[in-house]
């Protein structure tokens, strides 16, 4: 079948000081054992991949590498019956895009253990409109489903108008939430057509002084922040209210006191989506087809590998909104 047959990834390479990305041409080789190979046909883009393609980004421990912790696409090489030539197939987190070569790639090999048949309602393209950040949306709307709040319960959404953030937002929308707070920076009246009930600037949130107890105004908060946000947001939640954290965008640590975990009994719960088990990827992944159609009024961009550096810039500059889906061409 040609193994020689070149194709084209973006890799990332420090040595010593000095940082370098772009595009590369590199050979297809034989099957690794475990693996199958994927022909990748489309691939996104969140802010840990911003990150990984970044000089210090505290991402990526190995050079080179291929980033992109996501990826979709048709299985061309395989040795395992349940996953065959012609599978569609799409992959997120594990070591993807990390420790093992990512989505930004024409062709790539994972093993075999890290593969999720495309739901029918879903083909490459949109599996990857919602990727890691619909997962982690969804894993955080179905953790929150399962407190069984009340519809009218005030959920906060915090980096609202990110990935995670609005498909956050539809999806409560969808499920009937009706008083949701978008808490973004931007302008983004956008989040309003999605299911925003209101839209807040961190500013008016986050006061000079935060108090260890505010008033209790707030029942569950989904949060891709943290840091002085989360901080300010806490004391407000009410009793049984709950936060789930899912990002760091405004910083890795964030104050609090004890007081409202044992006063008022709330919980903070943390929303991985890198190792989660396959059944609950399935099960994840089978909930997202369900709700595909809200795939319709998302705010998505669709690029070319060649334009990865502009949007990596925008992204780290966080002038980006929505979702960007990368199409495995230059």
């Amino acid at each position: 079948m040609g193994f020689m047959s070149g194709f084209i990834a973006f890799e990332v390479n420090q040595e010593a000081h000095v940082f370098s990305r772009g595009l590369i041409k590199k050979e297809r080789q034989p099957l690794q054992d475990g693996f199958v190979e994927i022909r990748v046909a489309y691939s996104d883009i969140n802010y840990k991949d911003a990150l990984a393609a970044s000089k210090n980004g505290g991402v990526i421990r190995q050079y080179p590498m291929v980033p992109g912790i996501d990826l979709a696409g048709e299985i061309v090489q395989s040795a395992d019956e349940a996953f065959p030539v012609g599978e569609h197939v799409l992959v997120t987190g594990y070591g993807l895009g990390v420790s093992a070569p990512g989505g930004y790639s024409q062709y790539q090999q994972v093993p075999t253990k890290w593969l999720i048949k495309i739901p029918e309602a879903l083909d490459a393209k949109r599996a990857m409109m919602f990727g890691t950040a619909g997962f982690t949306a969804a894993l955080a709307v179905l953790a929150l489903e399962e407190k069984k709040y009340p519809k009218e319960a005030a959920i906060y959404v915090t980096g609202a108008s990110g990935g995670v953030g609005s498909l956050s937002i539809h999806l409560l929308h969808k499920l009937g939430y009706q008083n949701i707070v978008a808490v973004t920076r931007k302008k983004a009246e956008w989040l309003t057509a999605l299911g925003a009930t209101e839209i807040v600037a961190p500013s008016e949130i986050i006061q000079s002084t935060i108090k260890p107890l505010a008033r209790q105004t707030i029942t569950a908060i989904i949060d891709t922040v943290g840091g002085e946000l989360l901080s300010a947001l806490l004391p407000q939640l009410v009793y049984n209210g709950s936060a789930y954290l899912c990002g760091n965008a405004g910083g890795i640590t964030f104050e609090t006191t004890v007081l409202p975990f044992i006063l008022r009994g709330i919980q903070v719960i943390g929303i991985d989506s890198v190792a989660v088990d396959q059944a609950v990827r399935q099960t994840v992944w089978d909930f997202l087809a369900a709700h595909h159609e809200l795939l319709n009024q998302m705010k998505i961009r669709e690029v070319l590998l060649s334009d990865l550096d502009e949007t990596i810039e925008a992204l780290l500059a966080g002038e980006h909104e929505g979702r960007t889906i990368v199409k495995l061409d230059v």
